[in-house]
């Protein structure tokens, strides 16, 4: 085998993301008394919290600011009021409670951990982070999660990923393969730390991109086909 570790993401990699915030956004917004239509409401909130993310990922908003301005554009956006505060608490706390595996991911993580050493890296929230994927049925299988909020540093900055190798005490670039679904966070971060990459592209995206995974699959069977490989 060519890897002795894997670095994962965790979000639309592993965990069905989109799933759980869905369920959180809805409880939040009924929470609130709000008339929910998830059609209208839930598409807003979702441009808002892509465009947000990436204003993080670009270094012009922090993790801390992020958490309540994009619950601030949100009432702005649907005109109605509430406490951004107190809104965005609502939110994390059903969002921490909503774990949701994609089909298969236990079984394929179960056979890589016999092989390889495994790690998370995300960029999340603390809070919601730790209950979500460190209470979740696959958490043990990891010798390591690393989350940007807790560690002042996120994907695609370097920094983290060497952190992440420091805290398993590993030090072979060359052994090691980061799986991600981001092209911007993922794959451009373990390219700026030196590393093998491979996008996880169950969606079948195109890559308008100028940023070149080492691998793409589309599922778990490519994805073992390839870090399996003699």
């Amino acid at each position: 085998m060519k890897y002795d570790v894997i670095l994962f993401d965790a979000d639309e990699t592993l965990f069905d993301f989109k799933k759980s915030e869905r369920e959180a956004f809805k409880n939040a917004m009924l929470e609130f008394g709000i008339d929910y239509d998830e059609s209208y409401h839930l598409q807003i909130y979702q441009e808002i919290n892509t465009a947000i993310w990436k204003e993080f990922e670009e270094g012009l908003i922090t993790q801390t600011k992020l958490k309540i301005e994009r619950f601030e554009r949100l009432a702005t956006r649907l005109e109605v009021t509430f406490d951004a505060q107190a809104f965005s608490t609502s939110y994390m706390k059903h969002l921490a409670d909503a774990s949701f595996l994609y089909e298969g991911a236990l079984e394929f993580i179960d056979s890589l951990s016999k092989v390889c050493t495994l790690s998370i890296i995300t960029n999340g929230l603390t809070d919601v982070q730790t209950k979500r994927i460190g209470q979740s049925i696959i958490a043990p299988y990891f010798k390591d999660i690393v989350i940007s909020e807790a560690v002042k540093v996120s994907k695609p900055n370097p920094k983290i990923f060497e952190l992440a190798l420091n805290n398993i005490n590993h030090q072979d670039k060359t052994t090691v393969l980061m799986v991600g679904d981001s092209l911007t966070s993922d794959i451009q971060g373990g390219i700026n730390f030196g590393i093998d990459t491979c996008w996880y592209n169950s969606d079948r995206l195109a890559n308008t991109k100028n940023i070149s995974p080492t691998y793409e699959v589309a599922n778990f069977e490519q994805l073992k086909a390839i870090i399996f490989a003699e």
